[in-house]
């Protein structure tokens, strides 16, 4: 399993034990399904993505960068997708963990409640991990601490399940099928679009594709473009040659005023399919907000940025974009 670098060393909980906890890291329970896994980790990924992150400075914002992609994202990816090998060692853990019993020492008082819990056990272990959840990622500088106690209450749980002789079906016992390259998978080194190598995508893959597209149009209707965003990317790990999806990428980072991101995508578009409409809209917008001169990056004013109407036309820059419509 990938070695954590210093900066990001636990030592308490199953990290403890040379393992290190997915499910402590995303803040759900061992036993969370993987719609729970795949809404916890779009939460945290929101919070701390550069381009969503409301960090209000440079070393938070790499902090945040840096819990992202060097522990969330790879344990979305393991949990998401029911690597096989995961889930193996942790019920192998889970057994080494009965049998050891009253050799383990605990440092958080959350964690020696639960294991005095006696018939309480899921309610309690699963309301203390909601309430840690709910505060793990608010001050960058105590994630670390959150996720140590989160893992200090998987230990628990699975040390008194494996005591009771019970087995605990963990999120990744049955892991999602996909077909070629047809996998939900972010990227663990980086947060730049695109740069998964992807290959022929099957029926299931193509339809997943278009899932992602439809509730990404649906963010970006509700103007949470970090969100659509988050979407796009994911649609473009499967299918990284679609048009529709670099054409909507490049109107989401055109609308948070990032026109250099924005002609990327929205020139890929064009490259991938010469006559898609949204693209071809979004290209003309971008030439608008371009200076003359050129050299700067274009600017989008808040009203613009905000599908408000302007002077520009009776709907706004973005107002011919998706023309009111939700999906």
């Amino acid at each position: 399993m990938e070695q954590l670098p210093m900066s990001l060393k636990i030592e308490y909980g199953l990290f403890k034990l040379d393992f290190t906890d997915y499910h402590a890291v995303l803040g759900i329970p061992v036993d969370a399904d993987v719609k729970a896994v795949r809404q916890r980790y779009l939460q945290i990924a929101r919070r701390l993505h550069p381009d969503s992150c409301k960090a209000s400075t440079e070393a938070e914002k790499k902090q945040a960068n840096l819990l992202l992609t060097r522990l969330v994202n790879p344990a979305y990816e393991q949990l998401s997708r029911g690597h096989r090998d995961y889930a193996a060692s942790l019920s192998h853990l889970s057994k080494r963990l009965g049998a050891q019993g009253d050799k383990i020492s605990l440092a958080s008082a959350t964690a020696k409640q639960l294991l005095q819990a006696g018939a309480n056990l899921d309610n309690l272990y699963k309301t203390s991990v909601d309430h840690l959840a709910s505060e793990q990622y608010q001050a960058l500088d105590q994630a670390l601490a959150k996720i140590a106690e989160i893992s200090e209450l998987n230990l628990v749980y699975l040390m008194c399940k494996s005591g009771k002789g019970e087995t605990v079906k963990t999120s990744v016992s049955t892991p999602v099928k996909t077909q070629g390259t047809g996998v939900t998978q972010p990227n663990s080194q980086t947060s730049t679009a695109g740069t998964s190598q992807g290959g022929s995508v099957g029926p299931k893959g193509v339809s997943r594709v278009d899932s992602y597209i439809r509730r990404a149009e649906g963010y970006l209707v509700k103007n949470n473009f970090a969100a659509a965003v988050l979407e796009l990317r994911e649609a473009l790990k499967l299918d990284q040659n679609n048009s529709d999806c670099h054409s909507l990428l490049g109107i989401a980072y055109l609308k948070q005023n990032k026109g250099t991101m924005a002609k990327v995508h929205i020139n890929k578009a064009l490259q991938l399919n010469p006559q898609n409409e949204k693209a071809l809209k979004a290209k003309q917008i971008l030439n608008e907000l371009t200076p003359k001169s050129g050299g700067s990056q274009p600017k989008v004013s808040p009203e613009a940025a905000k599908g408000k109407p302007s002077n520009k036309s009776g709907g706004g820059l973005f107002g011919g974009l998706f023309g009111g419509k939700k999906k």
